[in-house]
């Protein structure tokens, strides 16, 4: 092990302000599966895009049937070494900014306070008509009370709070209307196919400008919305290093990139660095 750890300890010592790129990767460790494979291959169907939940109702019904089953294992699921480990290296004043690709809101739940959630936040709920926003346990009662035959399923999770229904069972789901004036509700997040809102990109901008290095986590950077952080990166002369466990599509642009037990190789040296800074020994790795 400490033959492998030893590329990320030097470069975690070395850099005194970071940016940390977060995907699918390190929720994994939570429970929560991810949309790809190491290859960087969807493992399932392709999930729900923009403009067809804003143009189907039965899109609508499929994305609103499968998150009330497949929710709970998001609200439910608990922060992780990496998200704890993460929040500590910030108190320690070496993360400044964690972006994250993840809609779970685990990294703030670990403690970490500087986060963007660049694909949005999956326990908001706004209406598309006049702007008010609900919290989504919200959502998920008025949702149950509507389809009461859905609400006992326990079926294998899948990425970001979806769930896996027949076209039987999404045809009888009853939709939940906005409170305020009956319009369109939708999930506080980016959809496949959706865009970033600009306040967003340009305070990712902005962090990626003032870091001395960013670090990807667990991530295939297959969707440009978080390669381009890595573009960004190496057009400003900063060192890139990933840490992922399978291909990345900016592998070409890396510094340094580790494969093989990258999360846990991370893990260790944060451990190391925080013993180092603090004195303390490292914390579990579980």
């Amino acid at each position: 092990m400490a033959r492998l750890v030893s590329p990320l300890l030097p470069l975690l010592k070395q850099h005194q302000s970071w940016v940390v790129l977060s995907g699918a990767g390190v929720s994994a460790r939570s429970g929560i599966p991810t949309y790809r494979d190491s290859t960087g291959k969807w493992l399932r169907t392709e999930p729900i895009q923009h403009q067809a939940f804003l143009s189907s109702d039965s899109q609508r019904r499929r994305y609103w049937g499968r998150s009330m089953v497949g929710w709970p294992g998001v609200r439910d699921a608990r922060p992780n070494a990496v998200h704890r480990a993460l929040a500590a290296l910030e108190r320690l004043g070496l993360v400044d900014t964690v972006i994250t690709q993840n809609v779970d809101r685990l990294h703030q739940r670990a403690g970490s306070q500087q986060v963007i959630d660049l694909h949005g936040r999956l326990d908001r709920v706004c209406c598309l008509d006049c702007g008010v926003g609900y919290d989504r346990e919200d959502i998920q009662q008025r949702l149950q009370r509507l389809n009461p035959q859905h609400r006992d399923f326990t079926l294998c999770a899948r990425p970001d709070g979806d769930a896996d229904l027949d076209d039987t069972q999404v045809a009888s789901v009853k939709l939940v209307d906005c409170s305020a004036c009956g319009g369109l509700l939708m999930p506080d997040v980016v959809f496949f196919g959706g865009i970033v809102p600009r306040a967003r990109v340009e305070a990712c901008q902005r962090a990626v400008a003032n870091a001395d290095a960013l670090l990807v986590l667990g991530s295939s950077l297959q969707v440009y919305s978080g390669y381009r952080w890595c573009k960004q990166a190496k057009q400003l002369g900063k060192p890139l290093y990933i840490a992922n466990e399978g291909i990345t599509r900016a592998d070409h642009l890396a510094d340094v990139k580790i494969d093989e037990d990258a999360l846990s190789l991370f893990l260790t040296a944060a451990e190391a660095i925080n013993a180092l800074m603090t004195g303390d020994s490292p914390c579990p790795a579980q």
